[in-house]
């Protein structure tokens, strides 16, 4: 599953490319919740390079 770092500016790209709607938006940044494919298109879309892939 992959994860957003505190470095998110909230910007939604992520949200808008996931095949699974597993993007929301939470208080500081955005949150991926357990539905997450692994597919990375929302890490190749980040501008900041918030997202990555998790343990």
């Amino acid at each position: 599953m992959y994860v957003i770092s505190s470095e998110c500016v909230k910007c939604g790209a992520c949200a808008s490319v996931c095949p699974v709607s597993a993007i929301s938006e939470g208080d500081a940044q955005y949150n991926i919740s357990e539905e997450c494919i692994d597919c990375g298109s929302c890490a190749e879309t980040c501008p900041v390079g918030a997202i990555s892939a998790g343990k």
